[in-house]
């Protein structure tokens, strides 16, 4: 059986860095906000190419803490309005929706999965304060129309970089293209943590300084509270694995983009619609990602052939019952993308062997 993702593996090819560095927070007597952690966020915001990095609990108080942020500092108010387009995961509207913001939900564009940045102007109001970008399987969105639109009706720009940590746009690395992105470091991202973890990239220090206070109980000093806020912090241990996998992300992120460039020439199949690619060397392949009318039926097929799949996702946001009201409304292009995508297969430590038996496997699909 060809897993889709083996963690296992993936991990083990750092055990011993990992098991080092486990042993030196265990040693240290220090677990919440320690050296690891100060250090991760040093590193992780030069890779970024930001000036701050703030290491939260995860992904989806990444997005939540920059939001509460902005309300904090009066540029965002409760029913205001965020872009956002609607084909993501349900974690980018949450995080709009628990801070008592409006989500407006905008369609991708159907090549690429992104959101469409010709049809954002269309949906900016008066109560519109931000445009969240997704940097959808890996893909950076193309970010120039976004920045412009933004400069012209005073917004702010949140990136949701939580598949796409190390991809570029225009030369510059997502999360330090807007004015902050959110990461996530859950096991299964590119940058996985060994549990769960997030991060907030910002050149913004009083942004910056706000979130720091706010995902430490509102507290920017031991005992004294600026905030009602909460406790979302990324722990000793935690950042310490980040470390040691952080130097191997770039070599991790080519062996993506070699099994990704093998499908891309070898998958021939007039059932299959490829990933559209606007520009292959920033992609990082968080997922590769093909669309199939028959996308149940090849999914059964593939695991009759020993190949794991998964969807990602069967049910879009505004069909969710989380979302009652929006149930009724359409979006045609994110609804035929929910029922058509189908993701391969894809990680640093897939060999050749099981690679071209998917391709086989899928070219001999009828």
């Amino acid at each position: 059986m060809i897993p889709f993702l083996d963690l296992k593996a993936i991990n083990s090819q750092y055990k011993e860095e990992l098991l080092e560095a486990c042993e030196k927070v265990i040693d240290s007597g220090w677990y919440i906000q320690g050296n690891e952690h100060k250090e991760f966020e040093k590193e992780f915001a030069h890779f970024c190419q930001t000036k701050f990095a703030i290491g939260v609990a995860n992904g989806l108080d990444a997005l939540t803490l920059i939001i509460r942020a902005y309300k904090e500092l009066n540029i965002f108010q409760e029913n205001d309005e965020i872009i956002v387009p609607a084909n993501t995961y349900i974690a980018s509207i949450l995080a709009i929706s628990e801070n008592s913001l409006t989500p407006i939900l905008v369609e991708p564009d159907i090549d690429t999965y992104n959101i469409d940045v010709q049809q954002i102007e269309a949906s900016i109001s008066s109560k519109t304060k931000a445009i969240m970008v997704v940097h959808l399987y890996g893909q950076a969105t193309q970010m120039q129309k976004v920045m412009e639109l933004a400069k012209k009706y005073n917004l702010k720009v949140i990136e949701d970089c939580a598949q796409a940590h190390g991809a570029y746009d225009n030369n510059k690395r997502v999360g330090s293209i807007g004015d902050a992105g959110g990461f996530s470091f859950y096991p299964g991202k590119n940058l996985g943590a060994l549990g769960d973890g997030g991060i907030v990239t910002t050149d913004d220090a009083k942004l910056a300084e706000t979130i720091r206070a706010l995902g430490n109980y509102g507290s920017h000093k031991k005992y004294e509270n600026l905030y009602k806020g909460t406790n979302s912090r990324l722990d000793e241990i935690q950042a310490a694995m980040l470390r040691v996998k952080l130097r191997y992300l770039d070599k991790d992120t080519e062996r993506r983009r070699e099994i990704a460039s093998y499908y891309l020439k070898n998958i021939d199949n007039t059932n299959i619609i490829l990933p559209n690619i606007k520009n292959e060397a920033s992609h990082v392949w968080h997922l590769f990602v093909i669309r199939s009318k028959n996308r149940d039926d090849l999914q059964k097929y593939l695991l009759d052939n020993n190949i794991g799949t998964l969807i990602h996702y069967p049910i879009p946001p505004h069909k969710q019952k989380a979302y009652k009201e929006y149930n009724k409304d359409t979006y045609p292009i994110s609804e035929q993308i929910h029922k058509e995508v189908l993701s391969l297969p894809i990680s640093p430590v897939q060999n050749l062997k099981d690679t071209k038996k998917i391709v086989e496997a899928i070219n001999a699909y009828r």
